[in-house]
């Protein structure tokens, strides 16, 4: 049995967590049913790479080397504590002290430059956020080295995840699947447990790159495919993917099995619980991924795998993405709505605007309305007025911040008559007006966008719709 576990920041909170991470690595490993050859990665110790983007542009903007020196000593002490409640063996924690030093010292010069040039690149950023998982790894290694069990750690670059140079949300590079099952199967022969720094990689001049946020799991699953893996096992603090989020819907319940393809729509639509890019790799291979509750390990979790199951319930999984705005744009002296739309997304993309979450056009009007991350709203803005400046594009655009964007997923509602009818009458019922529609040609995917503050009545109306009484 081949196994890639890989574990969240929660998982690794503290020394007591890691312990406890260690202990469940030990007893898969013992088990004398069958040998199995694990691999495991660990997420930065909890909230650390938040501290870490927001310490590097407070840097970035002060210039403060005082501060610099007092944040690293702080993050230091931090890492320190948390290796010497971890590991019991004196001499291993001597050595896993060492490293964490000597990082820091690293991630020191990185923002004493920083503070002094008063600017963080994204290159820079994806360096100083790196060292939250390259910290963590060296503690979780030596707590299972103090537990007479062979590991070793390694960096996401050192393993073989070779990325592009697109800083802050990078592609693995099309040949890396080998270099990795290279540098990984020698350590699984010789029956070591190789524990790897999760999100990070680097680009093949060796600079450090990052896969995005919650990268662990895509690395998890580039790694599970690259050695082709009975599973690959996703740690969390959640019993597994729920058919919506439990904060905000009651009696929202966990998913025991879903698709690869409704996994891909939920996470791209703002499901948490995993990263965008995630599934595919073990799509590809057809590796079983299994979400499971570090709370409750005997849990079965959620199973993700390759065939929808047949279900009397159309609809699996409600999601609600809340900090969106609305860009409508319409065009003026152009040909056709295909002119304008290739205008606007080449101008979208010069400014780096990514996360599009949803497109709708009118082609009898010539206008588009796009939803995106509200982060990006100021670039999105500033490149769709920069379209006139050379000749009017653009008639009118407007913006709306105060949306949500929503998606019903479920792979029983392809061809199933009478479902966007119902969902759309459960609004209507709870007096909620729709601003915008879409859905996919999969018809996996019903998405629409709601005033911010109906977003969360909206989400419990179609949640009650579907369990209570919109089955098939």
């Amino acid at each position: 049995m081949r196994l890639v576990i890989k574990f969240g920041g929660g998982a690794v909170a503290d020394g007591g967590k890691i312990k406890a991470v260690a202990d469940l690595i030990r007893s898969g490993k013992e088990e004398e049913k069958e040998r199995k050859e694990i691999v495991v990665v660990t997420s930065a110790i909890f909230k650390v790479t938040d501290i870490l983007h927001e310490n590097a542009a407070r840097v970035a903007k002060e210039g403060d080397v005082e501060k610099v020196k007092q944040f690293v000593d702080e993050l230091k002490k931090k890492h320190e504590v948390v290796a010497s409640e971890a590991i019991d063996n004196e001499y291993v924690l001597s050595v896993v002290t060492r490293e964490i030093r000597e990082r820091m010292g690293e991630m020191e010069k990185a923002l004493m430059g920083i503070s002094l040039l008063g600017e963080l690149t994204t290159r820079s950023l994806d360096y100083i956020v790196s060292f939250g998982e390259r910290l963590s790894a060296p503690i979780l290694a030596g707590t299972l080295q103090s537990m007479g069990i062979d590991a070793v750690h390694l960096t996401g670059g050192k393993v073989g995840i070779i990325t592009n140079e697109d800083y802050g949300n990078a592609q693995l590079a099309v040949d890396a699947e080998e270099t990795i099952r290279a540098r990984i199967m020698p350590l699984l022969g010789a029956n070591k447990i190789p524990v790897i720094s999760g999100y990070t990689g680097k680009t093949k001049k060796g600079i450090i790159t990052t896969l995005g946020r919650g990268g662990s799991d895509y690395t998890a699953t580039i790694i599970g495919a690259a050695i082709d893996a009975d599973e690959v096992w996703l740690w969390k603090e959640t019993e597994g993917i729920m058919s919506a989020d439990p904060k905000i819907i009651r009696d929202a319940r966990k998913i025991p099995y879903i698709s690869y393809a409704e996994a891909m729509e939920l996470s791209y639509f703002g499901a948490s619980v995993l990263h965008p890019r995630a599934i595919e790799p073990a799509m590809w291979k057809k590796i079983p991924i299994r979400v499971k509750n570090l709370f409750k390990p005997e849990d079965e979790g959620t199973l993700i795998g390759e065939e929808p199951e047949q279900t009397k319930r159309a609809a699996k999984a409600i999601t609600l993405i809340e900090n969106t705005s609305i860009i409508n744009i319409a065009g003026a002296a152009v040909k056709s709505i295909s002119d304008i739309a290739a205008r606007i997304f080449s101008a979208l993309a010069a400014e780096s605007v990514e996360d599009i979450i949803m497109i709708s056009q009118g082609s009898s009007e010539r206008t588009i309305s796009i939803v995106i991350d509200s982060a990006q709203l100021e670039r999105a803005i500033y490149a769709i007025q920069s379209l006139n400046a050379g000749d009017t594009v653009i008639r009118d655009f407007t913006s709306n911040s105060n949306v949500c964007a929503m998606g019903v997923v479920g792979a029983e509602m392809a061809g199933t008559p009478g479902v966007a009818g119902e969902v759309f009458s459960a609004l209507g019922k709870g007096g909620i007006s729709v601003i915008m529609i879409s859905q996919g040609s999969s018809e996996f995917n019903i998405s629409f966008v709601v005033k911010k503050e109906d977003a969360y009545k909206a989400a419990q109306a179609i949640h009650d719709m579907f369990e209570m009484g919109m089955r098939y």
